[in-house]
């Protein structure tokens, strides 16, 4: 989904609506009914997902990662969609599911059986809105910071997800982050942890050290910017000792 969720989205709206209009013109009235509320779904999806709206919400997933029965009728047509189009695109890949990139931190894609996740029973950082922690997953520690794929999980909710990880790395335990494929959100909230740890000087740095393990990470100008946000505040909260930076996440 690198064209930009909202364009990819957007088009499939566009193109079930014809579809829907094919289908009335034809007197398939009960079956253009369903393909309409799929491109009405669709349609609401793109708007939401615009970086300048920005609602991840939409989709209602909790922060114990599960979407109520509420959300699953009504988004049923972009949420089995996705998982779909994740199954179809993992299959043609052949990408690691994840990758070690420092000592206990893991980077990667949705863990959707056990067997896709790290070694080491780690603490998980969810960064998608539009998959679901799986039931077999549940006894592990488990944040979720929701963005939309192609998009970045906005500075304040970064720096929360660093200040918890810094907290399981203090009591020895490893981390996972991951989002959808382990290319973007994920990434970025990687980023930061490595910068938080004084593993790499700056986001940048850690991208490029993030790249030499998982090559085929592609983070965009809206990951960028978050982090350049992030790191600014970083600089400017005085609470923030440059020497002790580590400590100060961790136990601020």
């Amino acid at each position: 989904m690198g064209v930009g969720l909202s364009v990819l989205i957007g088009l499939k709206a566009a193109t079930l609506f014809m579809v829907f209009t094919y289908l009335r013109n034809l007197g398939f009235v009960l079956l253009a009914i369903p393909v309409l509320y799929a491109s009405l779904v669709s349609f609401l999806v793109a708007i939401a997902a615009h970086p300048s709206i920005n609602l991840p919400i939409l989709l209602g997933k909790g922060t114990d990662g599960r979407f109520p029965i509420w959300s699953l009728i009504m988004f049923s047509p972009y949420l089995y969609f996705v998982r779909l189009f994740f199954a179809l695109r993992r299959l043609r890949s052949g990408e690691a599911p994840y990758n070690e990139i420092s000592e206990g931190l893991y980077v990667g894609g949705w863990p959707y059986t056990r067997d896709k996740l790290p070694p080491g029973n780690p603490a998980i950082i969810d960064c998608t809105c539009e998959l679901p922690r799986k039931m077999e997953l549940s006894g592990h520690a488990y944040m979720c910071i929701p963005a939309w794929d192609t998009r970045s999980p906005q500075p304040a909710e970064i720096e929360s997800a660093v200040k918890w990880a810094c907290r399981k790395r203090a009591q020895k335990t490893p981390v996972f982050v991951h989002c959808a494929y382990g290319h973007g959100r994920s990434v970025a909230v990687m980023c930061a942890l490595l910068v938080a740890l004084g593993l790499a000087e700056d986001w940048k740095n850690a991208e490029k050290l993030i790249q030499e393990k998982r090559p085929y990470i592609r983070m965009n100008a809206l990951h960028s910017k978050a982090l350049e946000e992030w790191s600014k505040h970083r600089l400017s909260s005085p609470t923030k000792n440059q020497e002790v930076g580590v400590s100060s996440v961790i136990f601020e």
